[in-house]
């Protein structure tokens, strides 16, 4: 189903105070989860938010910039790899979530959260289903979340060249399960993960 062939907006909220929250990097075999939320500044709008998968990474990296300048408030968060495999991604997700919401200053006063699900924080919200699609907020945090573990990846690119992270950006690709059989896991991979764990299995 595509943003445009959903019903309308309606959001429970009349202030300045709204939200965006998203993450980045829930499939990946390894690396943080992402998180970001952001109060966009209705006397400052930024042209040309959308879905950060749908931007090329040089526009995400100039509206990354724009977002950082021009925002009433923005924060990125992580929940690191051991995190992921003590508490699974699912949750893991929420606690980045959690923690993007409350470094925000000034604070929110209500959530747009992209998904289905709100991440058990106190404030009130709604949970938005293709939301970096539907909303400029909720596509601002999913640009700083997806420019913040690309850079990641680039660093760990850096470290370990033979992975290929550049390309793949961690996620399960034919190269880079080629290269964990190959090289084994980094101490950044998830070991909760099938692929990962069963290379674990192997030492």
């Amino acid at each position: 189903m595509s943003a445009k062939s959903l019903p309308p907006l309606h959001i429970d909220y009349q202030g300045e105070r709204l939200a965006g929250v998203d993450e980045v990097g829930r499939g990946p075999l390894i690396g943080a989860v992402v998180a970001a939320a952001v109060i966009l500044d209705p006397a400052r709008p930024i042209e040309g938010l959308n879905d950060s998968k749908t931007l090329t990474a040089r526009r995400r990296e100039a509206l990354d910039a724009e977002i950082r300048e021009r925002a009433l408030a923005f924060c990125v968060a992580e929940a690191s790899p051991l995190e992921v495999d003590r508490l699974n991604i699912y949750h893991a997700t929420h606690l980045a979530m959690r923690r993007a919401i409350d470094g925000l200053a000034p604070a929110a006063e209500y959530l747009l959260v992209d998904g289905n699900r709100l991440p058990g924080h106190p404030l009130p919200g709604q949970a938005v289903v293709k939301g970096d699609a539907r909303h400029p907020a909720i596509a601002a945090a999913s640009i700083l979340a997806k420019v913040a573990r690309d850079a990641q990846m680039l660093a760990l690119d850096a470290r370990h060249p033979d992975y290929g992270f550049a390309r793949h950006k961690g996620y399960p690709t034919k190269e880079h399960l080629a290269a964990l059989s190959r090289l084994g896991p980094l101490a950044e991979h998830r070991r909760s993960f099938a692929p990962v764990k069963k290379q674990l299995d192997l030492l």
